[in-house]
């Protein structure tokens, strides 16, 4: 081959070999160019549904197409995990999970999919912060005083959660575990269902999500221990945290985000976090948030990286309670 053929077969090849990239790249400018829909593994109403819609809506305004909200519940969250998983790479079809995935990859030992590898991280978007509250009826004004009373009296105090393995059972085992005390997990199919026997007084001790029982615990319906926050919560700044009421460490909350199939491309997951981000900075998405009990995490915990490495962190935190409460999915 001649040196100048040879110089236009490297530049032809060179040029050859960038055309993927830059299909690549404008594709991820021309995005979306349709509706996307995003999968809520959950039922409609939901805390995790009703984030995905403010979310949504928002995104629809800001990029100009559609984000439908499809709710497909079922399998503990996996059936509508696997939807996305299987679904094709290209930003059009987006999941909504919560930490109660990462629990899954604890409990399940076969999945058709894997959490980790199949799953590429979008945005954090909020955290669900817990507390820890009892019955008024309860005489059991702090944490030390729950201790010593379910020490005194082992086995006649119950906790009730909404559901086995679910975020709130797992943090009571935690609990348990960190305290030694002997207390009866009662399970329920759903957080409604709990919350509305504690309220009766036929369970008497319960770790939920803050947003479930605010305005309960402020109409004094329910007494609120301590917050599962390292720092205090504006919506209940009278109420200590873990650390402040001697539970040192005692850190529960879970998280709701957005994630893609594994392989979409890099250019669009970027342009859906910068919209996500500008969307949890906006003053009104925060007003929402805030009342309905949601906690937006920092910015610099809003990247993908960050939340990939924190869907690790609970999957390795969760993994040996799991085990050692032998929880089993249902």
């Amino acid at each position: 081959m001649k040196l100048p053929h040879r110089r236009r077969f490297l530049h032809l090849a060179a040029g050859a070999a960038m055309l993927p990239v830059g299909s690549r790249v404008a594709r991820a400018q021309a995005y979306p160019s349709r509706p996307v829909r995003i999968v809520v593994p959950f039922p409609a109403a939901g805390l995790s549904d009703i984030v995905t819609r403010l979310v949504g809506q928002w995104l629809s305004e800001r990029l100009g197409t559609p984000f439908v909200i499809e709710n497909r519940p079922g399998a503990a969250s996996n059936l509508g995990t696997e939807i996305v998983v299987n679904a094709p790479p290209d930003g059009y079809t987006l999941l909504n999970l919560s930490s109660a995935n990462a629990t899954n990859a604890t409990m399940y030992e076969k999945l058709n999919f894997d959490f980790i590898r199949d799953i590429a991280p979008v945005a954090s978007l909020v955290r669900f912060p817990y507390v820890l509250e009892v019955n008024p009826s309860v005489p059991i004004r702090s944490v030390p005083e729950l201790i010593a009373y379910a020490k005194a009296n082992p086995g006649k105090l119950s906790i009730a959660s909404a559901g086995t393995g679910t975020p709130a059972h797992i943090a009571g085992e935690l609990f348990k575990m960190m305290t030694g005390v002997d207390m009866v997990h009662i399970p329920y199919r759903g957080a409604a269902l709990a919350l509305t026997d504690l309220l009766g007084g036929q369970v008497h001790v319960m770790i939920d999500n803050m947003a479930v029982s605010l305005e309960h615990i402020r109409a004094g319906r329910l007494r609120a221990l301590t917050v599962t926050t390292a720092a205090r919560l504006e919506t209940l700044p009278d109420v200590p945290t873990a650390d402040e009421a001697g539970l040192p460490g005692f850190h529960v909350a879970t998280w709701n985000a957005l994630f893609a199939p594994k392989g979409t491309p890099k250019a669009i997951i970027d342009k859906l976090n910068a919209a996500a981000v500008t969307a949890l900075a906006d003053p009104a998405v925060r007003a929402r948030f805030a009342a309905i009990g949601q906690d937006i995490p920092p910015r610099e915990q809003q990247t993908p990286e960050a939340l990939g490495a924190l869907n690790r962190a609970d999957i390795e935190k969760w993994w040996p309670i799991v085990k050692s409460a032998n929880i089993k999915a249902e």
